[in-house]
Parts: C-alpha cells; sequence; structure tokens
C-alpha cells in the first residue's frame, strides 16, 4: 500500500536529485539557456523540457506556437522518430535565425523543421501549407492572452487522440493567487481562464502539472 503522507511536497533536495539522476543534457540545451539570460528571453523550464521529451516520442508531426532560440522545439525533436517533422512559428527571425543554428550544431537536419515567421494567428488565419496538418502534437508557448484562439486554430489541424500542451499555466503562482498578479497584469486573467476553459472542454482530456511554470496537457478525445 501506498505511503498516504498529504502534506508532502517536492523539495529543493528533490528537485535536485533528480536532475542529477536524468542522463546528461545536450551541450547545446546549456548553450541556449546561457544566451537567454541576458536580455532575458523566455524558454521552457529545464524539468519541463524533460516532459515535454516525453511526450513527444513516436509523435511525426508536431506543430509549436512560440519558437525564440527554439529551446522547446530541440526537446521535441531530440525525442522525434528520425522521420519527424516540427513546424514552428514566431515572428522574430533574429531569434529563430539563432535557434537554427543550435538545432544543427545539434545534429537536427534543416528539413526537419519549418519556420514560419510571422504571427501566429496570422499564420493561422492565411492557412499556410505548413500549417494545415495532420499534427499528432501542438505545443502553445507564446502570447498568454492568445492561448485560446491558438488552440480553436489548432483543433481543425490536429490528428486523431492528439496532444496539445500549453506553457506557463501556472504563471509563478499568480494564476492560483499563490502570489499577487500585478494590477495591470491582462496575462494572469488570460492564462486563468484559458485553465479553466480547457479543463471543462469536452473535446479535451484536460491535466495541468506542476512542472516548471505549470505545463498543460490536453488529449483529443476522438
Amino acid at each position: 500500500m501506498a505511503r498516504d503522507d498529504r502534506s508532502w511536497l517536492p523539495t529543493q533536495t528533490d528537485l535536485d536529485w533528480i536532475e542529477s539522476s536524468s542522463p546528461p543534457l545536450h551541450p547545446v540545451f546549456e548553450a541556449i539557456e546561457a544566451a537567454a539570460v541576458e536580455p532575458r528571453v523566455p524558454i521552457l523550464d529545464r524539468s519541463s523540457g524533460r516532459v515535454l521529451a516525453s511526450l513527444a516520442v513516436g509523435r511525426r508531426r508536431i506543430v509549436e506556437v512560440g519558437t525564440a532560440f527554439g529551446y522547446s522545439t530541440l526537446w521535441m525533436a531530440l525525442a522525434q522518430p528520425g522521420d519527424g517533422t516540427i513546424v514552428t512559428i514566431d515572428p522574430d527571425s533574429s531569434r529563430t535565425d539563432r535557434a537554427r543554428r543550435w538545432w544543427r550544431d545539434a545534429g537536427i537536419a534543416d528539413e526537419r523543421i519549418t519556420v514560419v515567421t510571422a504571427a501566429a494567428l496570422d499564420a493561422f488565419a492565411r492557412d499556410q501549407p505548413a500549417l494545415r496538418g495532420p499534427f499528432d502534437l501542438a505545443f502553445i508557448d507564446a502570447l498568454k492572452p492568445e492561448y485560446g484562439a491558438y488552440v480553436e486554430a489548432l483543433v481543425p489541424r490536429l490528428a486523431p487522440s492528439a496532444l496539445v500542451v500549453a506553457d506557463n499555466v501556472l504563471w509563478s503562482g499568480r494564476v492560483s493567487g499563490a502570489r499577487p498578479a500585478d494590477t495591470d497584469d491582462r496575462n494572469t486573467a488570460a492564462i486563468r481562464e484559458f485553465d479553466m476553459r480547457m479543463v471543462r472542454d469536452e473535446r479535451f482530456t484536460t491535466s495541468i502539472l506542476p512542472v516548471g511554470d505549470g505545463l498543460l496537457v490536453a488529449g483529443l478525445r476522438s
């Protein structure tokens, strides 16, 4: 019988042990992490990256909303089958050009990753061929007030039983109220609304994982 200790929460010691027991990190990840410190380019938490990689196993067609330096893209690309492809959307080519160099350094062939240089909702509205799907995994990490609109644009492009994963859904404790939101913080209200909408959406089976800054994982029901 499992031990019942509901007062226990993971400590930094537990998190350090998990990290130390994980496979060695590819040096390209460390390079991206270092580059993202200044000027504070937002990237996925490392522990969330490991979860995302697990979810990408066996997923041959992936779409990503929000590339930045390509950190999350790389986690998925390295976990995908060798013939897997990713379409990633970001309007900032100065960042995605750097991402492309890091992907090459990690041994990812150029043809495996297509970059759509545009604002995500504009790209979906134009129905670019690269975005027509079907995709079996969608990862969202872009403008927080647009998360719900991204999902609606993605649903017709998803394969049966696809996964939708979204980052920052706890927003550093602000969504739950563990930390106070800024008075002009539109992101907190938007993410809270998105979370509640997704867990109630009958098209999906949804869980929110307290990993990194919060990962929402939603499986599309067949």
